[in-house]
């Protein structure tokens, strides 16, 4: 069976694409560097991370960007011997616009080279390109209304636009038009087309994408509408079973596959007895079937998502994933992002101190625009991080270690520094302070000159931070923190911000020295 989720940690707003036997799924980055990540599978059971096509500045530039904003849903389709992706780059968050830039690259392979973007509009976000039988080519997106209206539900999310798309010349065909307004639920967004048997079939999301999200399915005899309702509205939700594991469950695409329909969507996974996700939206698999009224229906009937989904194929499950990562030169494992800037040489090395990953300490520890950090997701509700750290600060402005992140007002940072006198280790908080405002929750440790180990242990909502010198024993940094708060539901709340959290290496130093902070190895081990 596939076990659910099949994209475990921060992987939201999937796009699924089939070419031949080979399946591919194009997930959000948001603010972390390279944009979009594309898994591919033979299976629908095991995936492996191949691409992540958004890499270089002629393609995306984020500094500035605030948390949760960027790359936003993007789609992947395969036609006219090219794969397409389309994605957004959202500028703003907080209050009534969103300033969101439509883009579209194409490449002869998923692995690339990916072209450099076309500029599409930006009149809303959640682009996809639908390819019709005929040859044309369909520009969909959510249409962004900044003003108030009394009679709308939720009055920013004015419904689905629909515009002809002349890839040869690469600009749009006469005006848009609003071909779905939602149903009453509201919030609609995430549109995708499929056609079959003569009808478009219109999958959205709606409700938000907290605890009521859910995937709304629509369908007309003519591309332009009018669409009516699936008999069940939703196609899937978990907003009415909350003893579900799956939550949050919505914003999906169909595939046809020679086993059925499957429908792929994002979901969370709340800590037991907390309404906090710190592994983030991640990716599901849904089973489908067509009935006799053309509709499209889970497998097993209901809305609710299941946990396990039959497969394909029976196959033998991946290997386990190494512990540790080692540092060599060349291009940073795959596991690893940092973040907005594509100018990665600017804050990290791996040449540098060949063996060893240097970062230079540059902005703060939560800034928008040029931050020292490589990590990787958090794919488990227990784990173990840890790694070794060479670095002589010589002011309380440098600090170099071990974060568990989200975004600048959600994350816990281990920190070799210096205070008045000596080498310490200190703990930096925030605890969901929109200002990113700081707490300190140990006493400072001192330390004296050499490499320390750095840990940081998590068991669900409890965070412990050790270090070690030499090959002594860890010694606990302090008490359990709340690791919860390194979670999308936390702080502003289900709808304040949409990523995950990410444990990794970071670096900061505001005096402008450039200091340089030298990490051995990382080491990731799962503990579920």
């Amino acid at each position: 069976m596939i076990s659910n989720p099949i994209l475990p940690g921060f992987h939201p707003d999937p796009s699924i694409c089939r070419v031949g036997d080979d399946y591919f799924i194009a997930t959000s980055t948001f603010e972390w560097f390279p944009g979009v990540e594309i898994h591919h599978s033979r299976d629908l059971a095991e995936w492996r991370l191949v691409c992540r096509p958004l890499d270089r500045e002629t393609q995306l530039d984020m500094r500035g960007n605030p948390d949760s904003c960027g790359i936003w849903a993007p789609c992947l389709s395969h036609a006219d011997g090219l794969f397409w992706l389309v994605y957004t780059d959202v500028k703003r968050f907080d209050g009534n616009f969103k300033d969101a830039h439509n883009y579209i690259v194409t490449a002869p392979s998923f692995a690339g080279p990916w072209s450099n973007p076309v500029y599409v509009n930006s009149s809303g976000f959640d682009p996809s390109l639908f390819h019709d039988e005929d040859g044309r080519k369909w520009f969909l997106n959510m249409l962004w209304d900044h003003r108030p209206h009394a009679g709308r539900k939720h009055h920013a999310f004015a419904g689905i636009l629909c515009q002809q798309w002349d890839a040869a010349a690469g600009r749009p065909i006469g005006a848009p038009k609003l071909i779905f307004e939602g149903s009453p639920h509201g919030l609609v967004e995430g549109p995708h087309l499929f056609k079959r048997g003569g009808w478009y079939y219109l999958i959205t999301a709606e409700g938000g994408t907290g605890y009521d999200h859910a995937v709304t399915l629509a369908r007309s005899r003519t591309i332009e509408g009018p669409y009516e309702l699936h008999p069940n509205r939703h196609l899937l939700t978990s907003k009415d079973a909350p003893q579900a594991r799956l939550q949050r469950a919505g914003h999906g695409q169909i595939v046809e596959t020679p086993a059925g329909p499957y429908l792929v969507h994002l979901c969370s996974r709340p800590l037991p007895g907390l309404r906090r996700s710190p592994l983030g939206r991640e990716t599901a698999i849904q089973k489908c079937a067509w009935r006799d009224d053309d509709w499209l229906y889970l497998h097993d009937g209901g809305v609710v998502p299941a946990d396990e989904v039959e497969p394909l194929f029976p196959s033998a499950p991946a290997p386990a994933p190494e512990v540790r990562t080692s540092f060599a030169p060349g291009a940073l494992p795959a596991q690893f992002q940092w973040l907005r800037t594509p100018r990665p040489e600017r804050l990290f090395s791996l040449n540098q101190s060949p063996g060893k990953l240097r970062l230079m300490g540059r902005e703060s520890i939560g800034s928008w625009f040029e931050q020292a950090m490589v990590a990787r997701r958090q794919q488990h509700f227990a784990f173990r991080a840890e790694t070794e750290l060479e670095f002589a600060p010589t002011t309380f402005q440098q600090a170099a270690g071990l974060a568990l992140y989200y975004n600048r007002s959600k994350f816990h940072f281990l920190a070799l520094t210096a205070n008045d006198s000596a080498r310490v280790l200190t703990v930096m908080s925030c605890l969901g302070d929109p200002s990113g405002r700081l707490t300190f929750p140990t006493r400072d440790i001192a330390l004296g000159a050499g490499p320390v180990r750095l840990q940081a242990r998590v068991d669900g909502a409890a965070l412990l931070f050790s270090y070690a010198l030499g090959d002594s024993a860890w010694t606990p940094c302090g008490p359990p923190l709340d690791a919860s708060i390194v979670s999308d539901e936390a702080g502003a709340g289900e709808h304040g911000s949409f990523t995950g959290a990410f444990v990794g290496m970071c670096a900061f130093d505001v005096s402008g020295q450039g200091a340089v902070a030298d990490f051995a190895y990382f080491d990731y081990a799962p503990e579920d």
